[in-house]
């Protein structure tokens, strides 16, 4: 229980993908303008990461490593996530039209998100069974929804301030993300378990 707690917090917090490790930078950007937007998209990412971390291990494990195939595994994990990503797509069309508006583009792209494939390849370096890439998926989901909806919440106040003409916009959004990245690197000296 304890190795759980401690790769939960590990993904959440230390070795967060978006600030600690850079990975998913693009969506960070793009789609951290207001909160809603950020939590939808963060609810998308948990659901094609969590689906694709268990499925791509499966695979790794009773397809590519018994066939000794594993240098298809970046090809067969992209076509796993393009997959999950169609799906979510069709049913936020249908479901939430407002949200697949406020998404727009960002929301194809996860297939090319880099923290989507770096978890699955992730989990696969790490040695992790299968709960445990469940765990680790979903919680680096979280992760990463926590640092957008943190810095979504950020840019909202900032268009609320008064700031230089030459900062307003993508320079003050950056130092901000360098800033929050600082601070969640602060949490790399705790040790858990």
């Amino acid at each position: 229980m304890l190795a759980y707690l401690s790769i939960i917090l590990t993904a959440i917090f230390i070795n967060n993908i978006v600030l600690a490790q850079f990975l998913g930078v693009c969506p960070f950007l793009g789609v951290s303008k207001k909160t809603s937007s950020a939590l939808g998209m963060g609810a998308a990412v948990t659901f094609v990461m969590t689906l694709a971390t268990v499925v791509a291990w499966i695979l790794q494990m009773y397809v590519l490593n018994p066939l000794e195939l594993q240098f298809l595994q970046t090809i067969v994990f992209i076509l796993v996530i393009a997959f999950l990503v169609q799906l979510l797509e069709i049913v936020i069309k249908k479901i939430a039209p407002a949200l697949y508006q406020a998404l727009g583009v960002f929301l194809p792209l996860i297939t090319t998100n880099c923290a989507v494939l770096g978890v699955a390849i992730l989990v696969i370096q790490k040695d992790f069974n299968l709960i445990e890439s469940v765990i680790y998926g979903f919680a680096t989901a979280v992760g990463f929804t926590l640092a957008l909806w943190i810095f979504a919440g950020i840019r909202e106040q900032l268009e609320h301030t008064e700031t230089p003409k030459g900062m307003r916009g993508i320079p003050l959004a950056l130092v901000c993300a360098g800033i929050l990245a600082m601070a969640f690197m602060g949490f790399s000296g705790i040790k858990i378990g």
